[in-house]
């Protein structure tokens, strides 16, 4: 299963859920961000790739909407209701990943 993480900037909470599921091999797993100041930008290729994209708020969902509207309705997409309170890999953040996406694979 290839899954996609989302968040803005594809700064904290997205690069730790890809590095918390890299080695895991049920999936293959990418990560980007919704916003035009994301490190890694989100993209028609990579949302296409994904079987199953995990956003990190409801806002993200709908950042996906306006921007890729005809193709938003193809995708899988999971909201896993995460703030934007933690840093790469804090170890709340990785917990509260693990709990939302275990449900979903």
């Amino acid at each position: 299963m290839n899954l996609l993480f989302l968040c803005s900037r594809n700064q904290w909470r997205s690069p730790t859920a890809e590095k918390v599921y890299q080695n895991d091999p049920r999936v293959e797993v990418r990560s980007a961000g919704v916003s035009p100041a994301a490190r890694c930008r989100v993209s028609e290729r990579l949302l296409r790739w994904a079987d199953l994209v995990l956003v990190m708020e409801h806002a993200h969902k709908q950042r996906l909407r306006e921007q890729f509207p005809g193709l938003v309705q193809e995708l899988r997409i999971e909201v896993l209701d995460i703030s934007d309170d933690y840093r790469f890999m804090d170890k709340e953040l990785v917990k509260l990943i693990q709990e939302r996406v275990e449900p979903l694979l």
